[in-house]
C-alpha cells in the first residue's frame, strides 16, 4: 500500500493506523517490511522483532503494541490466564474487532482525535515549527552527523507517526515554545519540564524466537507481585482527548496508562503529500520517584540523596544504562533476585526490572521450561547539555536460559552473576600491569590504565556472553565456573604480552621507583612478575605452593576473543 493518506466522505484526509502499514518489523526469513496495527498482530508469530528508525524507536513501538494487547485482551489476570494466551496461536484474535470499536483514535489525521496529538494545538503566533523537533537522529543546531542534513523538510505519513510515538516516550527537554490554553506558558514559553518518560528509564525487556513471543512474554499479570495496576486502567486512546494543559493531578493507573502516557503535546501540519511541521509542546509531566511498584520495564536504585532531600523513608529511582558498560557487566541488576528485608533490615539496595520478575515467576511456576532461551534487551537515551539532546542511544543485549530467573534455583544465578565479578578482577590487575608498565618507563599512567581496561573488558565481551547461554546445560554449575575463570586467565595472560610487547626498550630498562617498601628497580619482567601473581590470585588459580595452575579452555570462546581483543564492545550510538 502507498504512504499517501485517503480521503473521508467529508473531503478531510485519514491516515487509518490500524490499516495502514508504518510499523518496520523483521520478518524471519531476514526480510524487512512494514505493516499495519493489524497485520502486526495477526502476522506476530511469523515475524522476529520491531525493528524502528532507531533503538529508542523500537521500545516506544513495543509499548505501544503492550498497551494494545493488555486492553484488547484484558488481562491476563494471573500466571494461569497467561498460560492459555501462551498455548494458543490464536491468542490475538480479539484485536480486531478491539480497533474497530476504537477506529477513530487510530486516525493520525483525525480532525477531532488525531492519534497521540492535540487537534488545532497551536501557538499565539500561529507558528509552524521544523519536524527536525521530533525526528531524534537530527539533533537541534547540530545536524552534522545525518545523513537528513540540513533538516527534516517533510515526511511521509507512516514515519511521522512512528515519530510521534517517539517524541511521547523520549523527546527531549529544554524551553519550548508555549501553547495557547497551556497555563504553564510564560512570555510565550514553557521553561524545562524533563524528558519523555521512557527516557528517564534504564529501558529492559524480553525478547522470545518470535514476536508473538516477545510480547507475551512481556506482558505481565494483573495480580503480579510489587506491581499495582488499577481496576480503571486504560490507555491514552480511551481516555478523554488530551488538551493543550496538563491533565491536573493525574497518576498512572497501571501498564496500559503508563505505555502510552501522554508526556507531550503535539499536532502534525500536513497536506496531501505528508507532514511538513509540527506544533510540540509540554504535556502531563510524570516523576520518577517511587514508581518502581507502576513502571515494570526498567531494573531500580535506591537514592538516600533523594530520601534526604525528599524527606521519605525510601526512594527508587529507574537505573539508566551507562554507554560504556556492556549489558553483561551489570548482569546482577538483572537477574538477583530482589532481596526480602525483614523487620528492621535495611531496604535493597537495588530491584530489578519487573519484567523480569513477571519471567522469574512463570519459571518457577512452570509455565516456561527451564531451558527456554530468552535475549534481555536494553535500550536506553543519553541525554546531554541539561538533557536538551539525544548525546547517545544504548542498544545491547544478552542471550541466557530462564533457568537463570528461577526462584528455588539461584546457583546457575549465582555463579553467572560471580563469573562477571572474575572478568572485573581480572581486567583490574591488566590495568594495574599497564600501570606498572608505564610507570617502568616513566610516562603517565592513567592513559594506558584505561585503554588496557577496555581492551580487556572488550576481549572478555564475546566469550562471556558464549559462555552465559551455555551455563544452563551444565550439570554442574560450579565446574562451569572454574572452566570460565581459567578462560579468563588465558584471554588476560594474552592480552599482557601484548601490553608487555607495546611497552618497548625504555620499561624493559626500567628505573628507580619509590615504593611504601622501599625504592625498587622498576621494569617489565618486574612487572610481568607481579601481573602473573595478582592474575592467578584474583581468579583463584594459584595451588597451595604460589604457582598458578593449569588451563582449560572454553570451546567456542577462543574466536570470540580473538575478534574482540583491542576493540571496544559495539554499541550503537547517535
Amino acid at each position: 500500500m502507498s504512504d499517501a493518506s485517503e480521503s473521508r466522505a467529508n473531503g478531510s484526509l485519514s491516515f487509518d493506523l490500524t490499516l495502514r502499514p508504518w510499523i518496520p518489523v523483521l520478518r524471519q526469513d531476514g526480510t524487512q517490511d512494514e505493516l499495519s496495527l493489524r497485520e502486526v498482530f495477526a502476522q506476530a508469530d511469523s515475524l522476529r522483532r520491531i525493528v524502528g528508525d532507531v533503538p529508542t524507536q523500537e521500545f516506544a513501538l513495543l509499548r505501544l503494541l503492550l498497551a494494545v494487547a493488555h486492553d484488547a485482551l484484558n488481562g491476563p489476570r494471573d500466571t494461569e490466564d497467561w498460560a492459555q494466551l501462551w498455548a494458543d496461536n490464536d491468542c490475538f484474535a480479539p484485536v480486531p474487532g478491539y480497533f474497530d470499536a476504537h477506529l477513530g483514535r487510530f486516525d493520525l489525521l483525525h480532525p477531532r482525535t488525531p492519534f497521540f496529538q492535540v487537534a488545532d494545538l497551536r501557538t499565539a503566533r500561529d507558528e509552524v515549527f521544523s519536524l527536525n523537533r521530533i525526528v531524534a537522529d537530527v539533533p537541534n543546531g547540530e545536524p552534522f552527523f545525518t545523513s537528513r542534513m540540513p533538516a527534516v523538510d517533510r515526511l511521509g505519513f507512516a514515519e511521522a507517526a512512528r515519530w510521534v510515538v517517539h517524541a511521547h516516550a523520549y523527546d527531549t527537554s529544554g524551553i519550548k515554545t508555549g501553547t495557547v490554553g497551556d497555563a504553564r506558558a510564560k512570555n510565550g514559553k514553557v521553561y524545562p519540564l524533563g524528558v519523555g518518560w521512557a527516557g528517564t528509564l534504564g529501558g529492559v525487556f524480553v525478547e522470545g524466537n518470535t514476536l508473538r513471543e516477545t510480547l507475551l512474554l512481556n506482558l505481565v499479570a494483573a495480580d503480579t507481585t510489587g506491581l499495582r495496576i488499577d481496576g480503571d486502567d486504560r490507555p491514552a486512546w480511551r481516555r478523554e482527548p488530551c488538551g493543550p494543559a496538563a491533565a491536573a493531578n493525574r497518576h498512572p493507573s497501571g501498564v496500559r496508562d503508563l505505555y502510552s502516557w501522554q508526556t507531550r503535546r503535539l499536532r502534525l501540519h500536513f497536506d496531501e503529500a505528508g507532514v511538513h511541521g509540527v506544533v510540540l509542546g509540554y504535556g502531563d509531566p510524570l516523576t520518577a520517584h517511587n514508581l518502581h511498584t507502576r513502571e515494570p520495564m526498567t531494573a531500580w536504585r535506591r537514592s538516600k540523596a533523594q530520601e534526604k532531600k525528599r524527606g521519605e523513608a525510601l526512594v527508587y529511582l529507574p537505573r539508566e544504562h551507562d554507554p560504556s558498560r556492556a549489558v553483561w557487566r551489570g548482569l546482577s541488576s538483572l537477574i538477583a533476585e530482589r532481596e526480602v528485608a525483614g523487620q528492621g533490615a535495611e531496604a535493597a539496595s537495588s530491584l530489578r526490572p519487573g519484567i523480569l520478575e513477571w519471567v522469574a515467576r512463570l519459571v518457577t511456576e512452570g509455565e516456561l521450561p527451564r531451558g527456554f532461551l530468552i535475549r534481555t534487551r536494553v535500550v536506553g537515551a543519553v541525554y546531554g547539555t541539561q538533557q536538551s539532546v539525544i548525546d547517545e542511544i544504548v542498544n545491547d543485549h544478552l542471550s541466557m536460559a530462564v533457568l537463570l530467573l528461577h526462584r528455588q534455583d539461584r546457583e546457575y544465578a549465582q555463579q553467572a552473576i560471580d563469573a562477571v565479578g572474575d572478568a572485573e578482577q581480572a581486567v583490574a590487575v591488566l590495568g594495574d600491569l599497564a600501570t606498572d608498565l608505564a610507570r617502568a618507563a616513566g610516562t603517565q599512567t592513567e592513559g594506558p590504565r584505561s585503554r588496557a581496561r577496555e581492551r580487556g573488558f572488550a576481549a572478555l565481551d564475546g566469550p562471556y556472553r558464549i559462555w552465559l547461554s551455555r551455563l544452563a546445560d551444565a550439570v554442574d554449575p560450579g565446574e562451569q565456573r572454574t572452566l570460565w575463570r581459567r578462560q579468563t586467565h588465558r584471554i588476560i595472560s594474552r592480552l599482557s604480552e601484548r601490553l608487555l610487547a607495546e611497552a618497548g626498550d625504555a620499561a624493559w630498562e626500567g628505573r628507580i621507583v619509590a615504593t611504601p617498601k622501599g625504592a625498587v628497580w622498576f621494569n617489565s619482567a618486574y612487572a610481568q612478575g607481579w601481573f602473573r601473581h595478582r592474575l592467578g590470585d584474583a581468579l583463584g588459580l594459584l595451588d597451595s605452593s604460589g604457582a598458578e595452575t593449569g588451563e582449560q579452555q572454553l570451546p567456542g570462546a577462543d574466536s570470540a576473543a580473538e575478534a574482540g581483543a583491542g576493540f571496544p564492545a559495539e554499541r550503537a550510538r547517535s
